[in-house]
């Protein structure tokens, strides 16, 4: 089983729509401490959301890392601190929920409820637009061409509020897949305009979280975490916000 960068799949449920939130809150309980998920953890969420992983096979694959992290020699009083353990158990139970689905019988179509309101997406895009056109004021004298970009990217977002305002059922997947586009422009930008320095100091955060990890994980699975810590990094650097629905809350 391998990662892949997967483009919108099956985005129709309120649980795929808080990804994170749920995984976050799930590996709190099974931690048994309500602390901060590392930029390390989100970066590996990503990986799974990128991929496809349903929430149910992260959740499960959770719940098994715990078990046999409980029972080793590791798990004696020290408590699980990353997600990245649960890397294995998260691709396990992939493999099972798809062998599984491959013999069962397709469920009839059913009209699925909105899973946000106009007036939330509204105020969710108004909000990344505000904050985006934030960090093109900041940035503006330091990062000329830069912040050029933020504006674009801000105006495209504001120019997306028209479609709220289409009758009938809204489409989200589409709204989703124009999000992306801007979030992946924004990474774009960031990557080419970043510091030598700055892109050094993230390599080396990111290289020294993973160092435990690395024996557990394969190749393409890193260059995934690597890429999406190092996304997360020049965000927070710059205080640009993620526009994906993913990230709405």
């Amino acid at each position: 089983m391998e990662f892949s960068d997967g483009g919108v799949r099956n985005m129709v449920g309120w649980n795929y729509f808080n990804y994170f939130t749920e995984i976050e809150e799930y590996f709190w309980k099974k931690r048994g401490a309500h602390l901060l998920v590392s930029p390390l953890d989100w970066a590996i969420m990503e990986t799974w959301q990128k991929a496809g992983i349903p929430l149910e096979a992260v959740l499960k694959g959770i719940d098994r890392a715990f078990e046999s992290y409980g029972r080793s020699r590791r798990g004696a009083g020290k408590p699980l601190k990353s997600l990245a353990y649960c890397t294995d158990a998260i691709l396990d139970a992939v493999a099972e929920s798809q062998e599984a689905a491959a013999g069962s019988t397709p469920k009839n179509g059913r009209a699925v409820a909105e899973p946000f309101s106009r007036d939330e997406l509204r105020a969710y895009f108004a909000k990344n637009a505000a904050q985006i056109v934030k960090a093109e004021e900041k940035h503006g004298a330091a990062h000329p061409e830069l912040a050029d970009r933020f504006g674009e990217i801000a105006r495209s977002v504001d120019a997306m509020l028209p479609l709220l305002e289409i009758p009938g059922t809204l489409n989200v997947e589409d709204l989703e897949r124009r999000l992306t586009v801007l979030d992946e422009k924004m990474q774009a930008a960031l990557t080419s305009h970043a510091s030598e320095e700055l892109m050094l100091r993230i390599r080396r955060e990111v290289d020294s979280q993973l160092a435990m990890y690395r024996r557990k994980m394969k190749a393409e699975q890193i260059a995934l975490v690597e890429r999406q810590y190092t996304h997360k990094r020049l965000l927070e650097e710059f205080g640009l916000p993620r526009l994906s629905l993913y990230y709405f809350s």
